[in-house]
C-alpha cells in the first residue's frame, strides 16, 4: 500500500485482542466504518494461548468485587451492561461446545481458536476491516485522529486504544497504550505485573525450592483478601492459582500468609488421651494433610518447640499462618495480566471515552484488573462492548 494514501474511517481501533475485537463488532453493527489494527501477524494471539489453549472465556460468577482498580466502582457499569450470559449466548449461537471447569470458569471443549474464529466471523458480518502487521509509528490529532502506520495513514474522528498491557512481552506486548495516554495528557496508575508467581529470597529458595512440583490446597491472604486454591512450589519460589490471585494485591516488602492446612487441626490427634507425642507421630498425621515431601520439610524446618498443649498450639498457629516475604515476582514475562494502567478518573464508566473527546481506552490498558479465572476476558468483552456501542 502507498503510505501516502490516507484511509478514512469512522473508528480506528488499535489492538485486535479480546477488547478490540468486541469493540469493532459492536461499532460495526451500528453501521460505523471500522478499521481494526494490530502489529502482530494475526489477531487474538493472547486468546489463543489462554486457558491452556482452550480459552477460559468468562466466569459465571463475575462481579465488580472480582476486579482491582484505584476506583473499585468503575467497572460496575460496563459489567452490568454486558454480562457473562451475553457472551455465552454468542458462543452458543456459533455452536461452540463449552464446559464449566470449576468456580464458574467456562472453557471451550476443543480449542481457543474457535473463539477467535467466532469473533472474526462477527467482524466480517459487521463490515470491519482488519489490518495485521500494522505497526503504529505516530498518533496525532487535528480535526480527527491520524495514525501513521506501516500499513499507511488512517484518519477517524474516534480512536480506541485496546493495545493491552506489558504482560507476556514475547507475545509482542508494549507500552504503546500508556504512551498514547500520556501524549494526550491522561494520568496513568503505575503498571505492575499481576497474577504472577513469586520469587523467594535466596535463603528461602534453599529451604523450600528443591520441592519444585509439589502442590497443596492452601488459603493465601493479605489483609482481608483471601484465596482458597492450590499453591505450587517452583524452582524459584511459589506459584499456582492461590499465589497468582494474591500476587495482584502484593506490594514489595510485604508479607503473604499461607494457611497450609485449611479447616484442619493438624495436631488434634496428639491431644487424645494416651496419644504419643513425638516427631514421628506428628509427621505421620501431617502427611495425611499435606503432600509427603512438604509435610516432611515442614516438620524439619518448623518443629514444635515442645510437646505441651501450649507448644503444640503455637506450632499449629504457624502451620495456618506461614509468613512469607517474597523477594520479588517473576515479572511481566510470567504475569497473566498487567495491573494499573490508564487512570479511570480520566474515563467515562459508561462509554470508556476519555476526557479527550473521541479517544477511548478499553481492556487491559485500563486500570481494571480481574482475578484469575475468566474475569479479565469478561472485562475485555464488557469494556469493548461499552465503547463500541457508544460510537
Amino acid at each position: 500500500m502507498n503510505e501516502r494514501v490516507t484511509q478514512h474511517f469512522d473508528v480506528v481501533i488499535a489492538g485486535a485482542g479480546a477488547a478490540g475485537l468486541m469493540c469493532a463488532i459492536e461499532a460495526g453493527k451500528r453501521g460505523r466504518r471500522v478499521a481494526l489494527l494490530d502489529h502482530a501477524e494475526r489477531v487474538g494471539k493472547k486468546i489463543l494461548i489462554s486457558g491452556g489453549g482452550r480459552c477460559n472465556f468468562t466466569n459465571l460468577h463475575c462481579k465488580p468485587e472480582n476486579f482491582l482498580s484505584a476506583n473499585p466502582h468503575f467497572a460496575k457499569s460496563a459489567l452490568a451492561r454486558y454480562t457473562p450470559a451475553d457472551f455465552l449466548a454468542l458462543v452458543e449461537r456459533h455452536g461452540i461446545p463449552w464446559h464449566e471447569k470449576k468456580l464458574g470458569q467456562l472453557f471451550c471443549d476443543r480449542a481457543a481458536n474457535e473463539i477467535v474464529q467466532m469473533l472474526l466471523q462477527e467482524c466480517d458480518e459487521a463490515g470491519v476491516r482488519i489490518f495485521c502487521n500494522a505497526q503504529i509509528d505516530e498518533v496525532r490529532r487535528d480535526d480527527a485522529f491520524v495514525l501513521h502506520t506501516s500499513c499507511g495513514e488512517f484518519r477517524a474522528p474516534a480512536l480506541v486504544i485496546a493495545t493491552g498491557g506489558l504482560s507476556i512481552p514475547k507475545m509482542g506486548a508494549t507500552g504503546l497504550g500508556y504512551n498514547i495516554a500520556r501524549q494526550f495528557g491522561l494520568k496513568i496508575v503505575e503498571p505492575r505485573p499481576a497474577l504472577v508467581p513469586f520469587v523467594l529470597s535466596a535463603d528461602d529458595q534453599a529451604r523450600w525450592c528443591d520441592l519444585a512440583g509439589v502442590s497443596a490446597e492452601v488459603v493465601a491472604f493479605i489483609g482481608r483478601q483471601r484465596f482458597a486454591e492450590k499453591m505450587l512450589v517452583t524452582h524459584r519460589g511459589l506459584s499456582g492459582p492461590a499465589i497468582l490471585q494474591i500476587s495482584s494485591y502484593w506490594k514489595e516488602g510485604e508479607a503473604v500468609e499461607l494457611d497450609l492446612a485449611p479447616k484442619v487441626e493438624a495436631a488434634a490427634p496428639l491431644y487424645k488421651a494416651g496419644a504419643r507425642r513425638d516427631v514421628a507421630m506428628l509427621r505421620a498425621y501431617l502427611r495425611t494433610i499435606l503432600p509427603s515431601r512438604l509435610a516432611e520439610r515442614w516438620i524439619e524446618l518448623e518443629p514444635p518447640a515442645g510437646w505441651s498443649n501450649a507448644a503444640l498450639a503455637t506450632w499449629e498457629k504457624r502451620l495456618h499462618g506461614w509468613h512469607v516475604i517474597p523477594e520479588t515476582t517473576e515479572g511481566y514475562a510470567k504475569a497473566e495480566v498487567t495491573g494499573g494502567g490508564v487512570d479511570t478518573s480520566q474515563l467515562s464508566a459508561k462509554t470508556m471515552e476519555s476526557r479527550v473527546p473521541g479517544l477511548f481506552f478499553i481492556g487491559e490498558v485500563v486500570d481494571v484488573t480481574g482475578h484469575l479465572g475468566g474475569f479479565n476476558f469478561q472485562w475485555a468483552w464488557a469494556s469493548g462492548a461499552a465503547a463500541g456501542r457508544a460510537m
